[in-house]
């Protein structure tokens, strides 16, 4: 007969399931960026033709705009990918030709960095964006963006320490132990 012990411990490490149903609602918010994306390439294509209203920094705005929807989605699928396997479930996944090479060594660790470098990345796109519609913008408003950029950068960057020394720590542990 199994303890109570046991069966409570059995419950907890089953709740991770409750968090296959963000994964799939992060799968409809991607559906919802490609959407968005096809939009904005419509107006991209169909604008090209009027050049006489469409110049070459509005061009640069909506393609910056489309860089920034697919680093979004290229987030989400981190996420939702490195995140179920990580959080709920391995995904069987070993023999399929399409298989992501970060998904073999993919931890809360690796995909804390991932998810820092994309997000820098996504302020990056929008700080250039920022920069190019400048005069439309306030220097109040480009200076908070650029210290938002900023606060990302040394986020990931403590990260990537605080990460360096935690496996250079279990490291040595596993040394001393064997």
């Amino acid at each position: 007969m199994r303890s109570p012990i046991k069966h409570l411990e059995s419950f907890i490490f089953a709740s991770r399931w409750i968090q296959a149903p963000l994964y799939l609602g992060l799968i409809v918010a991607q559906i919802v960026y490609c959407w968005l994306f096809m939009v904005e390439l419509s107006h991209l294509v169909t604008s090209a033709f009027d050049s006489a209203h469409f110049s070459e920094a509005d061009v640069m705005l909506v393609v910056l705009g489309l860089i920034d929807v697919v680093m979004i989605a290229n987030l989400l699928v981190m996420v939702i990918v490195g995140g179920y396997e990580t959080f709920v479930s391995r995904l069987d996944l070993d023999d399929h030709p399409d298989q992501p090479e970060w998904l073999s060594h993919v931890n809360a660790g690796v995909l804390k960095i991932k998810l820092s470098t994309a997000i820098i990345g996504i302020s990056s796109i929008h700080l250039l964006k920022s920069f190019i519609n400048a005069a439309n913008l306030s220097q109040h408003t480009l200076m908070w963006q650029v210290i938002i950029h900023v606060v990302f950068l040394f986020s990931a960057l403590a990260m990537a320490m605080v990460d360096k020394t935690m496996t250079q720590t279990l490291a040595l542990q596993h040394q001393k132990n064997h």
